[in-house]
């Protein structure tokens, strides 16, 4: 047999590289990442991405011909692991590269990936999702902003809420309804649109933490070419099926698009040390239980990432097994905010909201609930779970095999 031989770099040798790349090419850290919220930082992790792609460590698990460097899920995590302590793009991975970008990867014609992947990667474009509707809950296929032919285009009416960041970017992927005859499932359509389109307005919401990230979108009369279609007119549920996956692997933590650690998705232990000596609480018996427990929770997330990674990757494990972990990164998320809570005392309501310290753990606790929701409620996760890992019944639904016009609906 001929020996078969391969080009692509040693995760040990990328390794090397990278660790004396980044302490030539990047800053230290300096700030602690709540939220890309202003221009300025928008600007910023922009110009960081586009220094990331001239070095050649940007898109590292995306294929070449679009900008990547066509490497492994193991060169990703070596390069996480060297550029901790770094300055680096942190709001560009969720959701722009690891749900937007991975879902036009799996599912975009061979121009929209050429035109818009390797913008990305440089750090030019940003991409949100449009998907949520203030109507509509949990339940995405019942939505009803609708997109209707007209000769080559298409014309989307309706509205949007939840979408993080949409304020700072330069598409969206669209959900919308293009059917109304057939079942909720069957009639949806996935488009992709350029938040400068007429017609389109993007409003920012305040929410209880003093966050604007969150926004909300009226669609009037927005018209788009025929080639904005991202997948099958018609096949949007296996689109946003796709979509979601990627996004319960990005939220769960084991999307292999994400480059840079964000703490706040699943929480650093140190922090509760340094919280626990800020106070001085860190000789408290209690305080260093909940310290080992949220060390223990965040070491068995970082294994189950990757045993789940892998199976996904073998087929030993169907895509939906991704809810495991966006569960499990969900309850390691809540015990590392509840510690932190526990530890800080009266001071985490009284202290400056400013960096990683006794404040913001105020201000993470009235977050805290998003862990619930973002990536689909963790609800939805079990449900996923139990039907499609499990083989449990499904659940009953009235409305399963009805054509969406013959669905009841509010005013």
């Amino acid at each position: 047999m001929t020996a078969q031989y391969t080009t692509i770099e040693s995760v040990d040798s990328f390794r090397d590289r990278a660790r004396r790349w980044l302490k030539e090419n990047l800053a230290p850290a300096t700030e602690y990442f709540v939220g890309a919220f202003d221009e300025e930082v928008w600007a910023r992790h922009r110009e960081l991405q586009g220094v990331l792609f001239e070095g050649g460590f940007a898109g590292i698990c995306f294929p070449k011909e679009y900008g990547g460097q066509g490497l492994s899920v193991a060169h990703q995590r070596a390069f996480t692991e060297e550029s901790l302590g770094y300055e680096m793009p942190l709001a560009l991975n969720v959701p722009t590269l690891a749900i937007c970008a991975a879902t036009l990867l799996d599912l975009g014609t061979e121009e929209q990936k050429r035109a818009r992947l390797p913008a990305v990667l440089r750090g030019e474009e940003v991409m949100v999702q449009f998907l949520s509707e203030p109507r509509g809950g949990s339940d995405l296929a019942g939505l009803i902003t609708r997109a209707e032919r007209d000769g080559d285009e298409w014309v989307l009416n309706g509205t949007k809420i939840w979408s993080s960041g949409a304020y700072a970017a330069d598409y969206g992927l669209c959900l919308a309804r293009t059917n109304w005859d057939v079942p909720k499932h069957q009639g949806l359509t996935l488009f992709l649109v350029p938040t400068a389109a007429p017609g389109l307005t993007i409003r920012r919401i305040r929410q209880v933490t003093g966050s604007v990230e969150f926004c909300e979108e009226f669609f009037d009369d927005v018209r788009l070419p025929a080639d904005a279609v991202v997948g099958e007119v018609g096949g949007g549920w296996a689109a946003a099926t796709t979509l979601l996956h990627h996004e319960r692997a990005a939220v769960g933590g084991s999307s292999p698009y994400i480059s840079g650690d964000q703490p706040r998705l699943g929480g650093e232990t140190d922090t509760l040390i340094d919280l626990a000596r800020d106070t001085g609480r860190l000789d408290d018996p209690r305080v260093r239980e909940d310290i080992g427990a949220a060390h223990t929770m965040r070491t068995v997330r970082e294994q189950l990432i990757e045993h789940v990674s892998d199976a996904i990757a073998a087929d030993r494990m169907p895509p939906a097994a991704g809810s495991l972990v966006r569960l499990f990164g969900a309850e390691t998320n809540w015990l590392q905010i509840d510690s932190a809570l526990h530890i800080a005392g009266t001071a985490a309501a009284t202290g400056t909201p400013e960096g990683p310290g006794i404040g913001q753990v105020g201000i993470d606790y009235l977050f805290r609930n998003a862990g619930s929701l973002g990536g689909g409620s963790t609800e939805m996760a079990r449900n996923l779970i139990s039907e499609r890992i499990l083989g449990m019944p499904r659940e009953s639904a009235a409305d399963r095999d009805v054509p969406f016009n013959q669905v009841p609906r509010g005013r």
